[in-house]
């Protein structure tokens, strides 16, 4: 087989563009994945709002002998690689209203800011004043030859509002560096695939990359021959659902009649979250499996997130729902049923990973993968961020999954302390060290 020197050899002598190349850079069978022999470990946060109903989200038992609620039901057929954290508090004090520091404070585990945004009856608050996980994580990998990855990083959004404040953003550079997620589908592919000029026009991509894929399909091995046919299917079936979605704009437009205004906060995106989600994740798994990165985000929605979710024949916005006593028995149940389909998001993302073989390696991407499904508080219409919700799926970090455990409402420094030793990068403090002088959870490995 021909020996390249370099990356940048093999793309020139080869003429494959870009958005091949880091997917055959993958591929053991070229000489460049993981020439250390090292374990790709890879992390995805995932965001929903406005707390949980603790009594159907938080299983009874510790242990490995424990029961799933109501809510946590469908991640049932990953009962085996799953970690449910209890007792973990989001202690951040300071500027801004509870939903501000549950969302600004949750990766950065440091304070906010003071500012002007206004939200309560608390103080006003800016952006957070420190970095967050996924960016502190992103940074330490890229640092590494061996870890470094086309984007770093990638920051998937559902439905989040296009403004930018403390409530629709949690991942940060740095201090007074939100990043802001792409929430656009559309977006999204052509950040990843090359921008395309004329979304009605959309280039083959599926096309280019076929034939690059051709250039150097004898170099590689069966295996890996086999890969590549997998990530075409992966992008052919991406493009073709926005493909279809274009074409079903095409033809409502050729009707001769505009879409008809909604009432206040609600978007035209909103009867649509449903299949966004869905779209999301594709193009994730996509990414993963192509190694364009091994950290990202999932915010679906933001703090204080209002989606009115039709689709389970809730009309009235979570939010609002979120406010109402337990009490009120609709709003109860309903809160039970919008917290159960943020579930099956999370269920989703975890079955489409486990369906992917791990590029180059054994088992799937879920094995190699750890899914955080967090929360800016512990429950809604307390607004505590005590016992904030955080449910792990997979065996990216290496702990110790199949069970429920449980902590004395320690300060969830600590978790992200644990987190970033897992991903191979140990830290003394993260955030405010006033939360970090215990260090990192033991037992979790």
């Amino acid at each position: 087989m021909t020996q390249y020197k370099s990356r940048r050899d093999f793309i020139r002598e080869l003429g494959v563009s870009a958005a091949a190349a880091n997917f055959l850079f993958a591929l053991p069978s070229l000489g460049w994945a993981n020439p250390n022999g090292r374990r790709k470990q890879r992390i995805v946060f995932v965001f929903s709002p406005n707390g949980v109903i603790p009594k159907h989200f938080w299983p009874d038992a510790e242990g490995e002998q424990f029961e799933l609620k109501r809510i946590l039901e469908p991640l049932a057929p990953f009962k085996d690689r799953l970690l449910t954290l209890q007792g973990i508090d989001n202690k951040i004090k300071g500027d801004g209203d509870g939903h501000m520091r549950g969302i600004g404070c949750l990766l950065t585990g440091v304070e906010l800011f003071p500012g002007d945004v206004q939200g309560g009856s608390d103080t006003p608050a800016g952006w957070s004043m420190g970095i967050s996980l996924d960016q502190h994580l992103k940074n330490k990998l890229q640092s590494d030859p061996d870890s470094q990855t086309r984007f770093g990083s990638l920051e998937f959004g559902v439905m989040v509002p296009d403004r930018a404040d403390t409530w629709t953003r949690w991942s940060y550079a740095g201090p007074n560096q939100p990043v802001a997620p792409i929430s656009d589908p559309y977006q999204m592919f052509d950040k990843l695939y090359g921008q395309t000029h004329n979304r009605e026009m959309l280039a083959s991509v599926l096309d280019g990359l076929s034939e690059d894929f051709k250039k150097i399909e004898q170099l590689a091995s069966p295996e890996d021959r086999h890969l590549l046919e997998q990530h075409v299917e992966m992008v052919r079936s991406v493009e073709q659902e926005l493909r279809a979605e274009l074409q079903h704009r095409a033809e409502e437009a050729s009707l001769g009649h505009s879409a008809p205004k909604l009432p206040p906060n609600v978007t035209e995106e909103n009867d649509n979250m449903p299949q966004i989600s869905r779209m999301q994740c594709e193009l994730l798994v996509n990414s993963l499996a192509a190694d364009f990165t091994r950290i990202a985000s999932l915010q679906i929605t933001n703090s204080v997130g209002n989606p009115r979710m039709r689709w389970l024949e809730i009309d009235e916005g979570h939010h609002s729902i979120s406010h109402e006593p337990d009490s009120n028995e609709k709003a109860y149940e309903q809160l039970i049923q919008i917290n159960t389909w943020y579930c099956e998001q999370i269920a989703h993302l975890a079955k489409r990973l486990d369906e992917t073989p791990e590029p180059g390696g054994e088992g799937s991407l879920l094995d190699h993968t750890t899914i955080v499904w967090t929360n800016e508080l512990g429950k809604g219409n307390s607004h505590t961020r005590n016992d904030i919700p955080f449910v792990m799926v997979g065996g990216g970090l290496g702990f110790k999954m199949g069970r429920s455990a449980r902590f004395d409402h320690v300060p969830h420094n600590r978790l992200l302390l644990s987190i970033t030793e897992a991903m191979g990068h140990p830290e003394k403090t993260f955030g405010n060290p006033d939360y970090c002088g215990d260090g990192a959870l033991s037992g979790l490995i």
